[in-house]
Formats: structure tokens, sequence, C-alpha cells
């Protein structure tokens, strides 16, 4: 009966397959804290009116102002709250106020930061809502002084940059990983329970104005 030793070209094999294999990640999201803070607040005035309405409205005109409510609530998640870069195992994602972006990681050409997080493949060039920056920021963030409440290497790796151009570097990073794994083209398609989001209280607020 014959056995296979670590040195025979069996387990060699194996062990070269899976040193081979692409890195898994997991998912890390990447979200604009300002706009998620600003979210949040608007969220817990519109909870506040909605229970004033709830306790002294009575007539059509607090049917009207609850559906404007609905609206705003609607419209706070879709440009607040929802919209964030997704890095998972196979590919990232653009999560825009009313639309995905679905880019595998084999596909992404590049990544980079004009005015916005942008994500390069197939030719195009996808645009991210969630992490959005001026050229002022930028300049900003090239005079910064080196922080020193981080990891050396930490410190090192955000010097000089804002966020985008730090998410955009780690974005090429995970791509190049992954530059061997078979992958398809972009992918755009439309939230639609974020267009329901926004759609269904318009149509339930037009309908309370004209009752």
């Amino acid at each position: 009966m014959a056995s296979s030793s670590p040195d025979s070209p069996s387990s060699s094999g194996s062990a070269a397959g899976r040193s081979a294999e692409p890195p898994r990640y997991e998912r890390r999201a990447f979200t604009s804290t300002p706009a998620r803070v600003l979210g949040w607040i608007l969220i817990a005035v519109a909870a506040a009116n909605f229970v004033d309405i709830a306790i002294r409205g009575r007539d059509h005109a607090s049917l009207i102002a609850a559906a404007a409510l609905l609206l705003g609530c609607g419209i706070v998640y879709v440009l607040c709250l929802r919209p964030g870069v997704l890095a998972g195992d196979d590919a990232v994602r653009l999560r825009n106020p009313l639309r995905d972006v679905r880019v595998p990681w084999a596909a992404l050409e590049n990544a980079d930061v004009t005015d916005a997080l942008r994500v390069h493949a197939g030719g195009k060039k996808y645009r991210s809502w969630a992490l959005q920056e001026s050229s002022r920021a930028r300049a900003r963030a090239r005079m910064r002084k080196p922080r020193t409440d981080l990891p050396e290497n930490v410190a090192d790796a955000v010097a000089g940059k804002t966020r985008s151009e730090y998410v955009a570097e780690q974005l090429r990073e995970m791509a190049a990983e992954r530059a061997g794994a078979p992958a398809s083209g972009a992918e755009v398609a439309w939230s639609w329970p974020s267009v329901a989001a926004v759609a269904g209280p318009a149509v339930l607020l037009v309908v309370a104005i004209l009752v």
C-alpha cells in the first residue's frame, strides 16, 4: 500500500493549487459618515413629527403633512443612508441612490478619484455617490501632518490621502490580488426598493392633495 509523503507530487500539487487560490475577503462597507449622521438626524426629526401628527392630527392637512414626511424619509434614505461602496469576496458594488453597479474584481481596470470615487471596467467609468469630495479637500489632505494616533503602518498608508483616495487604493490592491479570477463585465441595475421608497410616498402625497 503506497503512502504519500509531504514531498510527493500529489501533495505538492495540491499545496500549489491551494496557494494559487485568490484570497477571500470579508465584506467591507465604505460610506460617508457625515451623510449618514445627517440622514439619521433627519429621520429622527421626521419621527418626532409623525408622533405629533398621530397625537394631534385629525384633518386633511395632517394627512398631507404625513405623506410629505414619508416622502422626505424616502429621499433621505436613498440620498444619505443607502449609498456606499461594498467590497466583497467576488466583486465591488457601488450602491448609488437608485441604481447598483457590480464590478467583479477581475473586471476592475482601475479605481481613481476626481470629484468622486470612480471605478473603471470595460472601458467605462462608474461613479460612487457615497464617496465624493472637492479639490479643496484633496489639497488639505496633501498638507495635513502625519497622524500620531494611528499605528505607523496605518499612518503611512493614509498620509496625504483623502478617504476616497485611500479606498481607491484598497480597491486597486484587491483587484490586483484577484486578477486571475474568472469574471463577466460590470452589471448596472435599478434598485427597485429604493425606487419604491420614493415613488410610493410621492404617489400617496399626490393622492392626498387631490382628495
